[in-house]
């Protein structure tokens, strides 16, 4: 069964160009939908006027290569890897989560697209994907939505409790994986299946078609702003935030004379401060 591909079936019932219209609706819902955000929130606005800000405060300017340098360990760190999460039950929530979708949304385009019929037998391990992109989002998802959104204990939030827009986002996206597989796997079983298959096409649909207001579009703005916070970081700017002293050091001291005045000339060690507990709810 998880060798066949679901979509060849469905062609009997529903026509591959209706399928084919369906997908590229939903690219455009995106598209339209994340445009729509960026200009609401003015996010990119945001962004280009504070790189401006901080290239004035620069204190080096970074060359060609080390630009690209820092750009591939965006790309390793914080996109690939999630890095931003010092969770790491989260950070491995979300990376199923991120690859599990890439995997669903890209076989789904291959299989539509590529092999719409019977006529056009798939390679096993396009479907073989498919399932396998579908389960590690739900894997993903319903372990960020039981074991990590879910906290009784320190925020009193639990597992039934909606927070309108803030979760559209994981809700569409976990109804659409879980449908999707609930209705590859009931193939054949009539209304059932037809039943799980409107499931699937109605969560797909408030998934995509909900960008503006839901927290998708993020996504595609957070690799730009962790490449510009490590240049800040590299050319000086620091995004006009106080540079990391030495309290101990005299010149310091003297620049700042109310170190010495109320820490002493040897401040003692302020200790961990919000690091001296793991964070574990975020």
């Amino acid at each position: 069964m998880i060798a066949s591909n679901p979509f060849a079936e469905l062609a009997a019932v529903i026509s591959p160009t209706v399928m084919q219209a369906y997908v590229l609706l939903m690219f455009v819902l995106v598209v339209a939908g994340t445009i729509l955000d960026m200009r609401h929130k003015k996010s990119a606005q945001y962004f280009f006027e504070n790189a401006r800000k901080a290239k004035k405060n620069a204190t080096r300017t970074l060359s060609t290569g080390e630009k690209s340098t820092l750009a591939l360990k965006v790309v390793a760190k914080d996109v690939l890897a999630s890095g931003e999460f010092n969770n790491p039950k989260r950070r491995v929530s979300h990376l199923f989560t991120m690859y599990g979708f890439i995997i669903f949304v890209v076989t789904t385009a291959i299989l539509i697209f590529a092999y719409p019929t019977m006529s056009d037998p798939a390679p096993n391990v396009l479907p073989l994907l498919w399932y396998l992109g579908a389960a590690m989002l739900c894997l993903g998802g319903y372990w960020f939505w039981f074991s990590i959104r879910v906290d009784v204990a320190s925020e009193g939030v639990k597992w039934y409790r909606l927070n309108g827009r803030g979760d559209l986002f994981i809700i569409s996206l976990l109804g659409m994986a879980t449908f999707a597989l609930l209705w590859a796997f009931t193939m054949g079983l009539g209304v059932l299946n037809m039943l799980f298959f409107v499931l699937f096409v109605a969560f797909s649909t408030l998934l995509f078609g909900s960008v503006y207001w839901s927290k998708f579009a993020h996504m595609f703005f957070k690799p730009a702003a962790a490449l510009q916070k490590r240049v800040i970081k590299a050319d000086g700017s620091r995004e006009n935030m106080p540079a990391i002293y030495d309290l101990s050091d005299p010149e310091v001291q003297a620049r700042f004379p109310d170190i010495p005045t109320y820490m002493g000339a040897k401040p003692p060690n302020m200790g961990l401060g919000i690091k001296r507990e793991a964070p574990n709810h975020f």
